[in-house]
């Protein structure tokens, strides 16, 4: 009988990447008994990350840190296994957790990535020698400020006043007293993102990505200049410059400090989970690989989970069929095969009512495992 991998992404809103791969294998199961499955829930390092990495067996662990606004204190987790710990910045300082503070206002001038920093620290001392920092869904803009602060960095004005949490108060920055990093050294840090943004300009961490986290023009072009005063003092004490760079202007600047005080490396963020969860191994003998996120379009093409699940499967020798399901698709045909997929199956198919489809996407997207298995198992 068929032998089929289960790769999924979130449906963002309805179902976490677990609850899909679990809906996949059971609408295959009814559809195809004897059928055996894997079912290997992903992320590419945004929401959803350290989850993934529990369901491929990593040990949850859960820490207090601080949450995206100063004073408020977070309940975060990060996962843990075999001295890899797999962070998800959005833990601590994630969008979501400024919606659920109590009131849901953005704060793109005063969010800190100080949490960030915290889980980081608190891995390293539960034994973390390779740590693993998803990006994606921050609500911060302060250029990984408090990132470097929660390390033991000094911010100070001129007149040596410690700057207040945030992007905004970075335009007052005039020096920096350096974190004692031996606690880290020992650990190799690799920051999962697919953002290739630099930290400033029209391009940048703040022109980008602010307006998503509340920020009026007026705050954007004063967050640019905040993030620029930033780069200036810190890669002068730090004798490196890499505001340039590809990806340092991802999760409104953590990829500058992950850079600069982790001395990080980048990497796609799907291809690096992948590599975590073992997915090349799981392809042994797989006849088909299902993957599939809440919404199929442009950027799923730039390196989002789906994409990154069909190249693997495509790149195995000899390739492996890939196909997708999801909540909507706006994508081509020939846009979708062109990146490996061979086919789509959105939920939209089969009730295109957004609400309906939302609100009963556990069996909805069972049905849609069973019309993959008509498509493409062999009974």
């Amino acid at each position: 009988m068929a032998h089929v991998v289960i790769a999924p992404d979130k449906f963002k809103g309805s179902l976490t990447a677990a609850e899909v791969a679990a809906r996949v294998a059971a609408g295959l199961r009814a559809a195809s008994p004897g059928v055996t499955t894997v079912e290997l829930p992903v992320a590419d390092g945004g929401d959803g990350t350290v989850d993934a990495a529990i369901a491929a067996g990593f040990e949850r662990v859960d820490v207090e840190v601080t949450g995206p606004i100063a004073g408020q204190r977070v309940t975060a987790s990060f996962g843990l296994r075999d001295g890899t710990a797999v962070i998800e910045a959005a833990q601590a300082c994630g969008l979501a957790r400024l919606r659920s503070s109590g009131g849901g206002e953005l704060a793109p001038l005063t969010a800190t990535s100080r949490g960030a920093g915290e889980l980081i620290l608190a891995a390293v001392r539960a034994g973390a020698r390779r740590i693993v920092l998803g990006l994606g869904g921050v609500a911060t803009n302060d250029g990984g400020a408090g990132l470097a602060q929660a390390l033991g960095a000094r911010l100070l004005d001129a007149e040596d006043r410690e700057l207040p949490p945030g992007g905004g108060a970075l335009a007052r920055l005039a020096k920096i007293n350096l974190p004692d990093l031996t606690a880290l050294q020992t650990a190799e840090v690799l920051v999962a993102s697919d953002v290739d943004n630099p930290l400033l300009g029209p391009h940048g961490a703040a022109a980008v990505y602010g307006p998503q986290k509340g920020a009026s023009p007026a705050d954007v072009a004063a967050l640019d200049a905040a993030l620029a005063r930033w780069a200036d003092v810190t890669e002068a004490a730090a004798g490196r410059r890499l505001r340039d760079e590809p990806g340092t202007g991802a999760a409104g600047g953590l990829g500058f400090a992950s850079l600069l005080f982790l001395r990080a490396a980048l990497r796609p963020g799907i291809e690096l989970l992948l590599d975590m969860l073992g997915f090349a191994a799981h392809l042994d003998g797989a006849d088909l690989v299902i993957t599939g996120e809440g919404s199929l379009d442009e950027q799923t093409l730039r390196g989002k989970a789906p994409a990154g699940v069909a190249r693997a499967a495509a790149a195995r020798r000899p390739p492996v069929p890939a196909v997708a399901v999801c909540g909507v698709c706006s994508l081509a045909p020939a846009q979708y095969t062109a990146a490996g997929i061979g086919a789509v199956y959105p939920l939209s198919g089969l009730e295109p009512d957004p609400a309906r489809s939302i609100a009963g996407a556990g069996p909805l997207t069972e049905r849609l495992a069973a019309r993959v298995a008509a498509d493409w198992l062999r009974q």
